[in-house]
């Protein structure tokens, strides 16, 4: 079981591993051994997770959530398939923590009256600039 709060958890059945040849460092010894993991998590179909946070999460996840509803993440930082996987699950959890939070809802703010004042200063401004741009009379 994976805990991300006190709260959510989530079961070891809704996630898979699989591990597949590293590409990062370790010499002969990446030619030999799969140390790379990929971590997928069922997200659509997870009962420990709220509707809202798995909209959330998809929008957080990126191109790394399938059409089916799962999320993927691969590690290959570290020699070690152990400590790959440990990293793969802590991006698993963090990427959920983030979800779990809502976001604030924006207070929409008013112009201070120094500030309307200004704009319509330079307005006034420019429009006189422009207006002297007119065609001179050869007349005159």
């Amino acid at each position: 079981m994976l805990r991300i709060t006190d709260k959510v958890a989530i079961q070891d059945w809704e996630i898979t591993e699989s591990f597949v040849r590293s590409s990062g460092p370790g010499g002969q010894n990446v030619n030999k051994v799969a140390t790379a993991v990929e971590l997928r998590f069922e997200a659509a179909t997870s009962p420990s997770l709220t509707g809202p946070v798995k909209t959330r999460l998809r929008r957080l996840a990126g191109r790394r959530w399938t059409n089916e509803g799962a999320l993927i993440l691969q590690c290959d930082e570290t020699r070690s398939q152990a400590r790959n996987r440990d990293i793969a699950r802590d991006r698993l959890a963090e990427l959920i923590r983030k979800a779990l939070t809502p976001p604030k809802r924006r207070i929409p703010t008013r112009p201070t009256l120094g500030s309307k004042k200004r704009r319509l200063k330079s307005k006034k401004v420019r429009g006189e600039v422009k207006a002297l741009r007119g065609k001179v009379d050869p007349n005159d």
